[in-house]
């Protein structure tokens, strides 16, 4: 397991691109890392992106930051995946899959023979089958794993909520669960505001809160039609579980990892709430949710074996 001291909170990012060089940048703005390393195959990128970063270091959190290699990964708490090919636009993040699938397979027997200790954070899209992917790679770091999952989905939504209720959202406590996609679900019976839950409250009607849902799980295709990617939301969300990670928070987040027996999922990564900390995935909160969205969460798990069997296959015949 991963030592509760260690000499440096520093975190090298796999990938320069938006979302690699955005989470960097939300890095800085919560100032909790020592040292951020910029890995990239593109040189001229990363050499860029770490300059461009390391001009906001004097109005920001200091941290070092500066172009790095596998080598760096070697002293560092966590390793973030965010390279991969991009989600374009009428392309769903499952289209992704065999794209990136491969590059996964190759760079995390790498990143955890560098640094059995390390928490990995993935962020490549499709989320959750790479996630999987990783931890079928080596099960004995299931815990040090972890998918960003559904985490930018709940923010989303929590966004929403507090629009309409007129409320901070950070008093908006609500969960989407399963597939970072499009079968995932609102557990609208566990989500409360203010304390309430907020089934029971005057305003609540479920047809005009599922339509919120709807609009936080689209809102990434319309961001990517509208400029090509997501990378600020996503950046600060992961900047979000990295502290929770470097500085032991035990934060519960909504986030992708291995599943197996929890609401009756088996061999599963998806996201479910989960106590986040400096050993990775601590625990699984279990909640008290429905029989209808404890079917929707099953079938959102079926959906993603699915399509992982069906990589099998593909990469079966390829061979």
């Amino acid at each position: 397991m991963p030592q509760k001291h260690r000499d440096k909170n520093k975190v090298t990012i796999f990938g320069a691109g938006f979302v690699g060089s955005t989470i960097a940048f939300s890095l800085l703005h919560r100032n909790v890392a020592e040292e951020i390393a910029l890995v990239d195959l593109n040189k001229n990128l990363v050499a860029s992106q770490a300059m461009d970063l390391q001009n906001a270091v004097p109005v920001l959190g200091y941290s070092e930051v500066k172009v790095g290699s596998l080598k760096d990964v070697k002293d560092s708490t966590v390793a973030v995946i965010a390279c991969g090919c991009n989600q374009k636009p009428g392309e769903t993040r499952l289209d992704l899959l065999q794209k990136n699938a491969c590059i996964i397979k190759t760079l995390v027997p790498q990143i955890f023979k560098t640094n059995p200790n390390i928490i990995l954070v993935m962020i490549t899209n499709p989320v959750d089958i790479l996630t999987k992917i990783a931890v079928d790679l080596l099960p004995a770091k299931k815990k040090q794993i972890i998918g960003s999952g559904t985490l930018l989905d709940s923010l989303r939504l929590r966004f929403l909520v507090g629009e309409y209720l007129n409320v901070n959202p950070q008093s908006v406590h609500v969960n989407i669960v399963g597939e970072h996609g499009d079968s995932s679900l609102p557990l609208w019976s566990a989500a409360t505001v203010g304390g309430e839950k907020i089934i029971n409250l005057k305003k609540f009607k479920k047809s005009v809160f599922d339509k919120l849902f709807l609009k936080a799980r689209n809102e990434a295709y319309m961001i990517i039609k509208g400029k090509q990617a997501t990378y600020y939301g996503i950046g600060a969300g992961a900047a979000f579980l990295i502290d929770a990670v470097i500085m032991n928070k035990r934060t519960v987040l909504p986030v992708s990892h291995f599943i197996n027996g929890e609401y009756g999922l088996r061999d599963v990564c998806l996201s479910l709430p989960a106590v986040v900390g400096e050993t990775g995935i601590m625990e699984t909160v279990a909640l008290d949710i429905g029989l209808v969205e404890k079917k929707e969460l099953l079938k959102s798990a079926h959906k993603l074996q699915t399509a992982l069997k069906n990589l099998a296959k593909k990469t079966q015949k390829q061979k």
